[in-house]
C-alpha cells in the first residue's frame, strides 16, 4: 500500500492560501486543506471563497458544523472530501452526495470511537483519525491514538487510513507501524526553512520503520 505524506495547509486569506502552497508544492503530490469555522473548533481558516491552484491534488478535511452545504457549494474544488462523524448527522447521505464523484473518508476526532463510522467501513475511500484535538497547528500528539489505528488496519485491511496532528520525526514511524499509510503533517513542514529537506527526514524515518 502506497505510503504519502500531506502537508495541511490552514490559511486565513487567499494571500496566506498562495503563500502556504507555493511552499510546499515542488515536493509533493497532495496536500490537505483545512475547513474550519470557529464553531466546531476554535479556529477559522478557509472560510472565506478561496481559489486553487490547477494541476495539484487536494483533499478537504471539513472542521465544520455543516459538512453539506460546503459540499453544495464548494465540493467541485477538490479531489476528497474528509467530513467528521461528529458533524455528521447521516454518514449515508453524505455518502450518497459523493459517491462516484469525489474520493470521500470520514474524521474521527482522539475521543470519537470507530463504532461511529463501522456500518460505513466499506463504503468510504479513506478513514483519518486524528491523533491531536483538532484546530491548531503544533497540538501535541496523543499516542493512545494508536490502538484506534491499529483496530481500523484489522477491520479493513485495504483502506487508505490517514492520521493527522503532532505527526513529526518523533511520531511517525509509530502511527505507521499501527497501520496508517497517509500522514498530514502541518507545523513539521510548514514552519520548516527547508520543506524539501524536511520532507526526506520523515520518508527516512518510514524507510527505517518498515
Amino acid at each position: 500500500m502506497k505510503r504519502i505524506i500531506i502537508p495541511a495547509i490552514i490559511a486565513k486569506s487567499q494571500e496566506e492560501l498562495d503563500q502556504r502552497i507555493n511552499k510546499v508544492k515542488a515536493h509533493v503530490d497532495l496536500m490537505q486543506l483545512d475547513v474550519m469555522d470557529g464553531l466546531f473548533v476554535p479556529n477559522h481558516s478557509l472560510d472565506f471563497d478561496f481559489t486553487l491552484p490547477s494541476g495539484l491534488k487536494f483533499e478537504a478535511h471539513l472542521m465544520i458544523n455543516d459538512p453539506g452545504k460546503w459540499i453544495d457549494e464548494s465540493s467541485e474544488r477538490v479531489d476528497t472530501i474528509l467530513v467528521h462523524a461528529e458533524s455528521c448527522k447521516d454518514p449515508g447521505k453524505i455518502i450518497q452526495l459523493l459517491k462516484g464523484k469525489k474520493r470521500i473518508g470520514f474524521v474521527l476526532n482522539p475521543e470519537t470511537s470507530l463504532e461511529r463510522i463501522r456500518d460505513y467501513l466499506r463504503e468510504i475511500d479513506q478513514l483519518l483519525i486524528m491523533t491531536v484535538n483538532p484546530g491548531f497547528y503544533g497540538s501535541p500528539f496523543l499516542p493512545e491514538t494508536l490502538e484506534k489505528v491499529k483496530e481500523a488496519r484489522k477491520l479493513r485491511p485495504d483502506l487508505d487510513i490517514e492520521v493527522d496532528g503532532g505527526i513529526d520525526l518523533s511520531t511517525i514511524r509509530k502511527v505507521s507501524q499501527a497501520g496508517a499509510n497517509m500522514f498530514v503533517s502541518g507545523s513539521y513542514l510548514m514552519k520548516s526553512e527547508n520543506v524539501k529537506q524536511a520532507m526526506l527526514a520523515l520518508k527516512n524515518e518510514l524507510e527505517q520503520g518498515r
